[in-house]
């Protein structure tokens, strides 16, 4: 398994916001989690993604126990090995689309002429090679979000969390956006780990995993 969560809990204070979960992903899968609000899906993407700690419990990323990991070295392996997709972009409102892709790279310390190319190889698999000048105020919604996903992608990452990503979308962007994602897992063998309420999404994906009061019921 290339990722996996064993025994995860996560309390704040008395509330248990996740119960014991057993979470285990492949490469080169579609994984989405679906639950109503509170289920505590944000909260296990968070820990997989090592943005957020587990009260108890480990998460194994190819058999190391990354939990385990101090915050520095932690925060070198998330820029490394993991990409984020969020419902609203976070795109950096002074920066161009391309100089936005790029961001993760030059925090890794890579060079810029490589990253350039990089990121604009990105953009032009994602429709977006006419607008890399762009600010994101002179992008579309479908734009942005799809400017966020080649961010994601620039440091080759092992897996990609997506929390709610088309859920600020219409239907028209959301179903491309949707398709963009299978393309990815096709064309570059990507993962994606996707929580979602968005049905039709979830329904496509490899997997269906869900959850109900801090447990994977299914």
């Amino acid at each position: 398994m290339m990722l996996q969560g064993i025994q995860l809990k996560k309390q704040y204070g008395p509330l248990q916001v996740l119960k014991g979960v057993d979470i285990d992903i492949r490469d080169a899968e579609v994984v989405s989690i679906v639950g109503s609000s509170g289920a505590g899906k944000t909260t296990l993407l968070t820990i997989l993604g090592t943005l957020d700690k587990p009260s108890s419990g480990e998460v194994l990323f190819d058999g190391v126990n990354i939990t385990a990991l101090s915050e520095k070295k932690l925060a070198a392996f998330r820029n490394q090995h993991i990409g984020f997709v969020f419902q609203f972009h976070h795109l950096l409102p002074e920066f161009t689309a391309l100089e936005n892709v790029c961001i993760p790279a030059y925090i890794a310390k890579k060079g810029r002429k490589e990253t350039e190319v990089k990121a604009m190889e990105l953009l032009d698999m994602l429709g977006l090679a006419g607008r890399a000048e762009h600010k994101p105020s002179e992008l579309s919604g479908g734009e942005q979000q799809r400017v966020a996903v080649a961010r994601a992608l620039i440091n080759n990452p092992k897996v990609v969390f997506a929390d709610e990503p088309s859920g600020n979308l219409d239907s028209h962007n959301a179903a491309s956006l949707h398709q963009l994602f299978f393309s990815l897992r096709d064309t570059l063998k990507q993962t994606f780990v996707i929580v979602t309420h968005n049905e039709e999404l979830a329904n496509m994906a490899d997997r269906k995993l869900v959850m109900r009061d801090g447990m994977i019921i299914t």
